[in-house]
């Protein structure tokens, strides 16, 4: 493939990467359009809701004011004040990481991989500038640096794990980094290797169990979910919309899940706390996926606080099966302590990639505090860590008899 091609390709990677992020919402949009209103509204409003939908899944900063009809319908408070909405839709950053996975890879595999990656980058920002500077509204005006900005940045990490590991796959010589990593002592080795395996791994289990404990609190909760679908008095494609919004703030559900698992849980509002010990919530807006709310009982609550524990003993015991040759007790314990840091750092990005504004009011404060999740997190992974590390020792006992002289 020559220049010409590479470049037209890697463009149209990019076009294609936020046409499919635009349209999901825009689809439904357009039929309730059509089908609901009769084509009677200026589709222009369908349009930008579609676009500021995609631009806050990035997490692009958008100034609203609503109308008193749909304050009163999602129990905003008084309609005709400027807020500004700041929670991201994560749900549509993953796609956009997903889709700029592929796209690197495609151009990772042509002989012009530095020129498709420039190209790719710079069609999908100028692509981006232009859907955020055709929302622009004074109801709704979305940040057109942060539009342009954030959008690029999201794509270009997927786009940089692509390009990675095609790379990896086709060139087996390595890279100076990693022979950088080789020249280290094998201690030193072991214990980073150990720490970033564990910690990754820990935030991976820990994320992947609050993942089941959403869909089960979905699950549970069904009766009261479609209470609050019918207490909305919506149409059938309404709900549908409804429904796909919900979809894109599944990993956000998660997240919090994650960190009502940690302990610190997440707020829905200022003043409200929904916590392993106790849920206190003020008034909230009927969006259906919040019947899903724990009930805040103190015996499910302790059985919840057990899952990072049991995740850092069990990471830690498989670990130290192959760390324990190289590792002493120190650097059993340094080894832990990393794992505890790596995770929690990863957990604590992640509520704090999750946390921010949904709305005026109380609703300025929605998500989990990152540093207290980074904290608890730290701490639970690192010490059960440790002991999981330790208690595989007890399958080498000339190793701990090592250990103790």
């Amino acid at each position: 493939m020559n220049r010409q091609l590479t470049a037209l390709f890697a463009a149209f990677e990019a076009l294609l990467v936020v046409a499919i992020g635009v349209a999901i919402p825009l689809v439904p949009l357009t039929l309730l359009w059509g089908i609901q209103y009769g084509l009677a509204i200026d589709w222009a409003v369908f349009w930008r809701v579609a676009v500021d939908t995609w631009l806050l899944g990035h997490g692009v900063d958008i100034t609203m004011m609503l109308d008193p009809v749909t304050a009163t319908q999602f129990g905003f408070p008084t309609a005709g004040a400027p807020f500004t909405l700041t929670i991201a839709l994560l749900g549509f950053a993953l796609l956009t990481v997903l889709l700029g996975v592929r796209a690197g890879r495609r151009v990772a595999e042509t002989r012009y991989r530095i020129m498709g990656e420039l190209v790719s980058l710079i069609t999908f920002a100028l692509a981006s500038f232009g859907v955020t500077f055709s929302a622009l509204h004074p109801e709704a005006r979305p940040s057109l640096v942060q539009g342009t900005l954030l959008p690029t940045l999201v794509f270009a990490v997927g786009m940089a794990i692509g390009v990675r590991r095609t790379r990896n796959q086709m060139d087996d010589r390595g890279s100076s980094i990693r022979d950088w990593v080789n020249d280290w002592p094998a201690t030193v080795r072991a214990v980073v290797v150990t720490a970033l395996r564990g910690g990754a791994a820990a935030a991976a289990a820990v994320l992947t169990l609050a993942a089941v404990v959403t869909s089960a609190a979905i699950l549970v909760s069904y009766a009261r979910i479609i209470t609050l679908y019918e207490s909305l008095h919506t149409e059938v494609l309404g709900g549908v919309t409804i429904t796909l919004g919900q979809l894109a703030l599944l990993p956000n559900l998660v997240i919090y899940t994650a960190s009502w698992l940690v302990g610190p849980g997440f707020a829905l509002g200022t003043g409200s706390a929904v916590s392993p010990l106790a849920t206190q919530l003020g008034p909230v807006p009927a969006i259906p996926v919040l019947g899903a709310l724990p009930p805040g009982e103190v015996a499910f609550g302790f059985v919840g606080l057990l899952v990072p524990v049991v995740v850092g003993f069990l990471i830690g015991a498989i670990l130290g099966v192959s760390a324990r040759r190289t590792l002493g007790g120190r650097g059993l314990v340094l080894a832990a302590i990393g794992i505890g840091v790596v995770g929690g750092v990863i957990l604590g990005l992640l509520a704090w990639a999750s946390t921010g504004s949904a709305g005026p009011g109380r609703l300025q404060d929605v998500g989990p505090d990152p540093l207290a999740v980074g904290g608890w997190a730290m701490l639970e992974l690192g010490l059960s860590a440790l002991a999981g590390l330790f208690a595989s020792l007890r399958k080498s006992p000339a190793k701990l008899d090592g250990l103790r002289r």
